[in-house]
């Protein structure tokens, strides 16, 4: 059985003079794919860009600075949201995200998947196939 869990969040986009654009984001989880998060990023009526996050480096965000390279998170001023920074070679991204609906998105993925028990949901076999003889 693949157990997943999804939902729809507001964010907000931090542009360079510290105003904000407000954005529309799905997050998505899948048991079989314990350690990822996938956040689909909606702008305007382009493709939706996908970002993948380690569950734990969202969780670990809530409470303090973590992230090196193209993702860091960390909890934002208020209490009431939480900082994405995204850097590619395409250019760099902040996001305030608020944290309630995020906190209860992954609440819900520990529910789906308890922390120290991902390993039982990852189909070693399927995954070696994978490596060895891609499709």
């Amino acid at each position: 059985m693949n157990t997943t869990v999804s939902a729809q969040l507001g964010l907000r986009l931090v542009v360079p003079d510290r105003t904000t654009v407000p954005l529309l984001a799905g997050l998505d989880y899948a048991a079989d794919d314990p350690y990822a998060i996938r956040m689909a990023f909606y702008v305007g009526d382009d493709e939706p860009v996908e970002w993948i996050f380690a569950r734990e480096l969202l969780t670990v965000g809530i409470v303090r600075k973590v992230g090196d390279g193209d993702v860091e998170v960390w909890p934002g001023s208020d209490d009431a949201t939480l900082n994405i920074a995204l850097s590619s070679p395409f250019g760099d991204a902040l996001f305030e995200v608020p944290l309630s609906p995020l906190a209860d998105f992954l609440h819900r993925t520990y529910q789906a998947v308890p922390a120290g028990e991902e390993t039982e949901f990852i189909d070693i076999d399927a995954e070696l196939e994978n490596l060895l003889w891609p499709s």
